[in-house]
């Protein structure tokens, strides 16, 4: 178990973070850890839930902030540990998202200790299981049992946007459609019904597809549709009887989940007319970006950068779903998120850090 001190520097912190190998389903070291620095503080109620860690202070303010961020990372590519190299920290969780750990871990050292004064209570979740499937997110897991370490006035979570505020997040829809056909010797394939041709028409449908932009509290969303897989064929010599095509919808935050069902049927509608199926077999909504509310706006303003919108699914739907306005905000870059290359601009991390502090301390960036 890795010894976390918070009072070194952020960078510091986010090395050692990225050096204790947390890939999803294996966060139980690295969750020890972090609980162990949060209760030596003194100052924070701490509790463990799974391999989530929840701390919190009690100071009686009229407003509490959450900061969320997940200890996990996607299988390590050859790039544990970290190394430091023109400015750049890479490794595994570099940018998703053990710098943002890294900040709320200094945030916690700095408001978490007896005689601390911050102008919010503030809530920390530190989760597991977010790279996976979403019925093991240890977000999901505490909503469920524990829904009261949730609630705050605003929620920040500290997903890698490259130190800009992004608010809210698309939806996300994946369905199955399949095509059949019947079996035949590849000899005499007028004896059969070819599937895989017969799917021909669904992938024109996705290529000649427009993809909607919605424009929502001046963020702009920008939907998609696309074939993520195909499946078909029995071997080399066999006329093939069923076609599988999975397509993958990201929509804005104006649809809810069965409206982008309802969206994906219509498109379709000539392939369903034909005889083809459609099965969904995953459906999260989105969140809208929520900046008109009042904790939302005062923290866009005390950071003193505009909003854009998260192209992607965080996160913040969650706490959206209980009524608390959401937005992300984290020193990552979320285009190297799983890539070998993953890596952390050092000159993001110190900012980052300070733009909170202020905004915490009931200041401006």
């Amino acid at each position: 178990m890795p010894d976390l001190d918070l009072s070194a520097d952020v960078l510091t912190l986010t090395r050692a973070l990225v050096d204790t190998p947390s890939v999803s389903g294996d966060e139980g070291p690295l969750a020890d850890a972090v609980e162990t620095a949060l209760r030596a503080l003194g100052g924070l109620e701490v509790e463990r839930v799974g391999d989530t860690v929840l701390a919190r202070t009690n100071l009686g303010r009229d407003t509490r902030v959450v900061l969320a961020g997940h200890l996990d990372t996607v299988p390590i590519a050859g790039n544990v540990p970290s190394r430091l190299e023109d400015g750049r920290l890479y490794g595994c969780g570099s940018s998703d998202m053990k710098s943002g750990d890294a900040v709320m871990l200094r945030l916690a050292g700095r408001f978490g200790v007896a005689g601390a004064e911050p102008a919010h209570d503030l809530t920390f979740v530190f989760y597991d299981n977010e790279e996976v499937e979403s019925a093991k997110s240890g977000l999901g897991r505490v909503a469920r049992e524990r829904r009261g370490w949730l609630y705050g006035d605003l929620a920040v979570l500290l997903e890698g946007t490259d130190g800009e505020i992004e608010a809210g997040c698309q939806g996300t829809l994946r369905a199955v459609l399949e095509v059949t056909g019947r079996r035949a010797h590849s000899a005499r394939s007028w004896l059969g019904v070819n599937a895989v041709h017969g799917a021909a028409g669904i992938l024109a449908t996705l290529a000649a597809y427009e993809a909607r932009e919605v424009e929502i509290d001046g963020c702009t969303y920008r939907e998609g549709l696309n074939a993520v897989r195909i499946e078909g064929g029995v071997a080399g010599n066999v006329v093939p009887d069923s076609c599988r095509v999975t397509v993958n919808l990201r929509y804005a935050p104006d649809r809810d989940e069965d409206a982008a069902e309802v969206h994906v049927r219509e498109v379709f509608a000539g392939a369903l007319d034909a005889g083809a199926t459609l099965t969904v077999v995953d459906n999260a909504g989105g969140a809208l970006p929520g900046l008109t509310e009042p904790a939302a706006a005062a923290f866009v303003a005390a950071v003193g950068r505009p909003a854009r919108a998260k192209l992607g699914w965080t996160d913040v739907a969650r706490f959206a779903a209980l009524g608390i306005p959401a937005v992300n905000y984290g020193p990552g870059d979320p285009k190297l998120a799983h890539t070998r290359e993953e890596h952390v601009l050092v000159e993001r991390l110190q900012p980052t850090e300070d733009a909170l502090t202020a905004y915490l301390s009931g200041g401006s960036a």
